[in-house]
């Protein structure tokens, strides 16, 4: 029997009404950000960049929009600016999505509850994981205060515990340091435990303590408290989770630093890039 022409049409739209075909996305649309210098950018350039942003999330943890939304609404997330930032600079220097997801994920690594210096929405961020025993951080430690010293109103310095079992002193020396960020004395104690690097025994960290100015017996009960062990624990969970493997380990923006390039260089390109 020969169907009709016009039930075989409403028969084919009730089909493509109960089965749709893949729908296609409509084409996202680049954005423009205020405070992120795009003008250089060739047409992929800024796709990319726009694609990055619309989807890697606000640095902020209590946000969840991405990065576009939080700078164009101006939300309280003083990182948002910066990490566009970051993104437009990873697109500008020729990196693969893979290079731009990982560098964003290690310049966004969670920094409430470590000690840092220098202003919070500090252009350039400085993370160092370090152990108070390891000769390498010790040496490395002035250098660090320098290079601070001369940025600090760009540059923000923000230390993470990371004992090495090797150094049997490391972990009751960061305690000591954690205990003395306890009362507000962080940097002092740290610039005693890295300058007296051979003497980290019991009576020493005591002796920085008084020294310092700290109250000895909240001190020491600090040292041992589970808050100092969370501290402790968080730290190197974070560095395993970056495949951090020794000690001293610098992130400038995200990026690992080479120990074998000049330190000051890179740290001015960093602000450069952020700055002009």
């Amino acid at each position: 029997m020969k169907v009709p022409e016009a039930a075989l049409l409403g028969l084919l739209a009730l089909f493509t009404q109960a089965c749709p075909g893949p729908s296609v996305a409509p084409e996202m649309r680049d954005v423009d950000l205020p405070g992120i210098d795009t003008t250089d950018f060739t047409p992929r350039e800024r796709h990319e960049f726009s694609t990055y942003v619309s989807e890697f999330p606000a640095p902020c943890g209590d946000l969840a929009v991405p990065v576009a939304q939080c700078v164009l609404e101006k939300r309280a997330c003083p990182s948002c600016t910066p990490a566009a930032q970051l993104i437009a600079k990873a697109v500008r220097d020729g990196m693969s999505r893979e290079q731009v997801r990982e560098l964003y994920a290690n310049s966004t690594m969670p920094l409430a509850g470590s000690p840092s210096r220098g202003p919070e929405n500090a252009p350039v961020v400085l993370v160092e994981f370090a152990d108070f025993e390891c000769p390498f951080c010790q040496k490395l430690a002035p250098l660090l205060d320098d290079i601070w010293e001369k940025r600090k109103d760009k540059l923000r310095f923000v230390y993470k515990y990371l004992p090495l079992g090797m150094h049997k002193h490391g972990e009751p020396a960061a305690r000591a340091a954690i205990a003395a960020q306890m009362q507000g004395k962080f940097w002092e104690m740290h610039h005693l435990l890295f300058a007296n690097g051979e003497h980290l025994e019991a009576d020493d960290l005591v002796h920085y303590a008084q020294s310092i100015g700290l109250d000895v017996e909240r001190f020491q009960h600090d040292m041992d408290s589970d808050a100092a062990t969370s501290r402790i624990k968080a730290d190197r969970k974070l560095a395993d989770d970056l495949k951090v493997n020794g000690t001293p380990m610098i992130y400038v923006d995200g990026q690992p630093y080479d120990l074998h390039k000049d330190l000051d260089e890179f740290v001015d390109a960093e602000i450069a890039a952020h700055t002009r």
